[in-house]
């Protein structure tokens, strides 16, 4: 994305074009878990039905017009809309910023895989399921363009794809062996698979290692919270389930933008 353009209009461009597909993905989170297109009909009041104008769709700043209600009947829009637009576009500007401004990588890889971590995470979030279109699609996508990735071997890539999918399918196994029960869902063996094929086998160990300290603290947090409102008994804390992707997601992220400085801390024990 060089062109001779400046790093200011090259984040402004990036920003804007994480809006766009950020409301894409919007579309995205709804759409897929039902099984429905993600491509007709457009986008539309999910009260009311009425097909919304190209001025009522624009990413964020419609929201903000006005003031995240529907133009027609008035029902209120979910903040969660911009959260994830301009969740996306930052995402897509700190991409380019740490990285540097190949539109190749960019597009073929990096922007892509964001992206299929912000659906991921959302939908994971609502539905409790990662579908197979995105994991799945996103393992073949990371496999295929990893000559695009700096010091990232096919081999890698595939190795990390392995590791990913033995790693927590192992897991799953052993728990299902000794409880009688499944432990993890087959969409988050997948999800480290897709993972694993982004970010190589020290990405997956990364990942799985922050995502099981992360999802633990939030986990037991959440399950205390809920036995002093009277939800749920004590005995039952050990048996609260959560969603893990968007803790793997988180995991994948940080490794993602801070693995090479933090292996380096990690090397010197800083």
């Amino acid at each position: 994305m060089d062109y001779g353009l400046s790093e200011g209009l090259k984040i402004l461009l990036s920003f804007i074009l994480g809006l766009i597909l950020g409301s894409f993905l919007n579309v995205v989170i709804v759409r897929v878990p039902l099984g429905k297109s993600i491509i007709t009909p457009g986008s539309q009041c999910t009260r009311c039905r009425r097909s919304l104008r190209w001025f009522d769709n624009v990413p964020l700043f419609s929201f903000l017009c006005l003031r995240g209600a529907c133009r027609y009947c008035g029902a209120k829009i979910s903040a969660r809309y911009p959260v994830i637009e301009f969740l996306t576009a930052l995402l897509f500007v700190a991409a380019g910023v740490r990285f540097g401004w190949s539109p190749l990588s960019l597009v073929l890889r990096d922007w892509p895989f964001l992206a299929l971590l912000v659906s991921i995470t959302f939908i994971d979030l609502e539905h409790r399921v990662i579908p197979d279109r995105l994991s799945l699609g996103g393992l073949i996508l990371g496999l295929a363009t990893f000559w695009v990735s700096p010091g990232l071997t096919f081999l890698e890539s595939l190795g990390g794809a392995a590791l990913g999918f033995g790693f927590f399918y192992s897991l799953a196994w052993i728990y299902h062996r000794m409880r009688g029960r499944m432990g993890l869902g087959g969409g988050d063996i997948k999800l480290l698979s897709m993972i694993g094929a982004f970010l190589g086998p020290t990405g997956v160990l990364s990942t799985v290692f922050v995502s099981s300290i992360f999802g633990s603290i939030v986990g037991l947090v959440w399950a205390r919270v809920d036995v002093k409102m009277g939800k749920m008994q004590k005995r039952d804390m050990m048996r609260f389930a959560i969603p893990f992707g968007p803790f793997l997601v988180v995991g994948a992220l940080l490794y993602y933008f801070l693995g090479d400085v933090l292996w380096y801390l990690w090397m010197n024990r800083i």
